[in-house]
Order: structure tokens, then sequence, then C-alpha cells
């Protein structure tokens, strides 16, 4: 009861509070924060699958966030497809890049697969900076649809948010029962010793192949949330620095949790727009933030341990209500 009641209310505060204060204020500024928020939040719920789950460094995620993005993009103003086709189909050719470029690499471990899918991010930027009869290079793709459908809804700010809003808690929703199941637990195993779980019989090539599928596809589809909400993309916006402001969110907010992503997006995007009024001295504020939060949470704001426990002592009790209804029958 209590979780369906903290799950309702959480439901309520996306997606009823929140976007009522921010419609009350009148903010599109405000809007263009929390979407901007929201599309970081399934970056870093996607990365920590790979870095936080499986024990795979990634410094090249945003890389695969541009092929999502320039999919989208491309398919939007070329051929004029809705976004809920071209959401699915950049996710899905992200998953396929991620899995052509990344084979070669699966058999590395610990900074020498970091380095590897750096040299992965780099490629892939420099390539959409440089093939400018498809990608138009430094100029970038404009004029991109809005979230709209036709006879429903027009492009606004509140339609951008509850997509982002839906998409992210999908995204949370997937990636949270694999997670925590039996195939979380073998990623876990991949991650703690790959030698011991090959060992007792797990395919570590393909479970680190499968994860990193999945992240891929999760990033294409943030890349393609950011191109139609945003309407232009340019290389800029998936630099090698993106990379490490997502491993960041995830260290911040706890490596291996799904909330843990969640939060250090919402803290690392969210507190230098809240501080904007002390001008330049927010940065030291939230550097300041990060600084402390590691020196003394190591283990970030919401760790790995203390989200399984309550996902144990949930499941426990749903298993034992369970059997006492079986018995009672």
């Amino acid at each position: 009861m209590r979780r369906s009641l903290s799950i309702l209310v959480i439901f309520i505060a996306i997606f009823v509070v929140l976007p009522g204060i921010l419609a009350v204020v009148g903010g599109g500024y405000w809007f263009r924060v929390t979407t901007t928020i929201g599309v970081f939040a399934i970056l870093t719920m996607s990365a920590n699958l790979v870095s936080g789950t499986t024990g795979l460094m990634t410094l090249g995620h945003a890389g695969f966030y541009g092929i999502g993005a320039y999919t989208a993009a491309l398919l939007a103003t070329g051929l004029h497809w809705p976004f809920y086709l071209t959401l699915p189909v950049a996710g899905a050719v992200t998953a396929c890049f991620g899995i052509l470029l990344a084979l070669p690499t699966m058999r590395l471990i610990g900074i020498y697969f970091a380095v590897a899918t750096l040299g992965l991010g780099e490629i892939i930027h420099l390539t959409l900076l440089n093939w400018v009869g498809f990608t138009r290079g430094p100029m970038g793709i404009s004029a991109i649809p809005g979230i709209a459908l036709d006879g429903l809804f027009a492009a606004s700010d509140m339609g951008n948010y509850y997509a982002v809003a839906i998409t992210a808690a999908l995204t949370a929703f997937v990636l949270g029962r694999l997670a925590h199941s039996y195939y979380g637990n073998a990623l876990r195993a991949v991650r703690e010793d790959d030698q011991c779980a090959a060992s007792m019989g797990l395919n570590v090539v393909r479970l680190k192949i499968q994860s990193f599928a999945f992240a891929c596809f999760f990033a294409g589809v943030a890349g393609a949330l950011w191109a139609h909400t945003t309407g232009y993309i340019s290389p800029g916006d998936f630099r090698f620095s993106e990379s490490i402001l997502i491993l960041a969110m995830i260290v911040v907010g706890g490596l291996g949790s799904l909330p843990g992503a969640i939060v250090g997006a919402v803290i690392l995007l969210g507190l230098p727009e809240v501080l904007r009024p002390i001008g330049d001295y927010r940065m030291i504020v939230v550097g300041a933030v990060m600084f402390l939060s590691i020196l003394f949470l190591p283990r970030g704001l919401l760790g790995e341990t203390s989200v399984l426990s309550l996902m144990r002592r949930q499941f426990g009790l749903a298993w034992d209500n369970a059997k006492q209804l079986g018995w009672r029958q």
C-alpha cells in the first residue's frame, strides 16, 4: 500500500503539480530547463546501466546521443516523419551502431574499455562535424519539427514537457525492471568479477553487448527528444564534455542506482539555474556540492546498496503476501 501511494504521489507531482506550477509562473524558460533535465535523466539512466550496473566505464555516451539526434532530425526534415516514429527508429539505429562500434571492445575491461569508448565518441563527433554533405557539418540541422500531432495538439512547451516526462517514466520503468531482476543480478556479477561469472556459466561478452545495446537505444531516444524539443542541433551538442557531465551525474547520484542517476541529473542541471541570481558564483557552489558529495557520500546521494535493499524489502513483502494467499487458498 505504501509503495502504491509513493508511486501515486510521484506521478501527481511530475504530471500535475510541476507542469501546473510552470504554467502559472509563465516560464517558457523553466519549461526548457525541465525538459533538458528530463532528456539528461534518460541519458544518465541509460549510461548507468553500462557504467553502474555492468561496470563498463563509458566515456563516449554523448556520441551515441548524437546519432539518435541526427537520425531523428534527418528523418523529420527529409522524410517528414512524425516524432512518434522518429523516436523508436532513432533508438534502434543507435543501438545497431552501438553494437557494431563497440563489439571489438567488449573483451576490454577497466580503463582500457573507457579509453576505447572515448575514441568511439570522438569518431562520432568528428564524423558529424566533417560530413557536411550529410549532416551539414558545423551549420547543424535547423527547422526540426516539434512534438505535435495533426488535429490533436500543436508543438508547445507543455507538449514538449509531457513527451519528455512520459518517455523518462517509461525509461525508468524498463531499466528498473532490468536492473532489479535475475538479468540485473547477472550484470552485477559481471561487474564484480567477470571471470568468476564466466566460470559460473554466464556468457560475459553477450551480457556486455546486450547492456550496451539497451543503453545506446535509450541514448538514441534521448537524442531524438533533444532534436524535436530544441528544433536545432549541431555537433557541438555532442562533445566529449557532455559524456563527462553524464558520468558526473551518475557518480554524484550513486553509481549503479537508477534513482540516483535521476537525482544527479536534477542537481547538476537544476542547481546552476536556481542559483543564477548569484552570477558566476553559482558554479563554485555546484563544484562544492559535487566535491562534498563525493567526499562524504562516496557511494552517491542515493547509493546502489540502499536502493537494492529497498527493492528487496518490497519484493520480499510481495512474495510473503503471495505465499500467504496461496496457503489460504
